[in-house]
């Protein structure tokens, strides 16, 4: 993964920010949403471009763009810089290979406790009965 050329491949979009905020708010433009189209990169081998397909599905429109927003600010430029910033830490995640799980056993003194506390259970339940049954 090359950041600078990723950079380059984003599009951003200055809109209006929504919530109150006076006068001021209805005439600028400081909300950024960036755009970023995951299968037309070429900053990414197909091999990362497949593991941000499955791992962020939820996030990615129709069109296989990733889309983010931040208004975070009432400063246009550093809305711009938080959503690069997100957006570099969710490639990064998204990019990051799980280590395998090793499967393991309980110990002997684990199974031990456990069937050790499932008697004493089992006895409370057992006195709870009605002695005449």
């Amino acid at each position: 993964m090359d950041e600078e050329r990723i950079i380059q491949e984003l599009n951003f979009k200055a809109v209006r920010s929504s919530g109150s905020g006076g006068q001021h708010v209805n005439k600028t433009s400081s909300k950024v949403e960036l755009y970023f189209p995951v299968e037309a990169s070429e900053a990414l081998s197909e091999e990362e471009k497949a593991r941000i397909l499955k791992k962020l599905a939820n996030r990615i429109t129709v069109a296989g763009e990733l889309v983010l927003q931040s208004d975070i600010s009432r400063s246009q430029h550093k809305n711009k810089k938080d959503v690069t910033l997100r957006f570099l830490n969710l490639i990064k995640d998204a990019l990051k290979k799980r280590k395998p799980r090793k499967k393991t056993k309980p110990s002997r003194a684990a199974r031990e406790k456990r069937l050790k506390k499932k008697k004493i259970k089992a006895e409370k339940k057992a006195g709870r009965k009605n002695p005449l049954q």
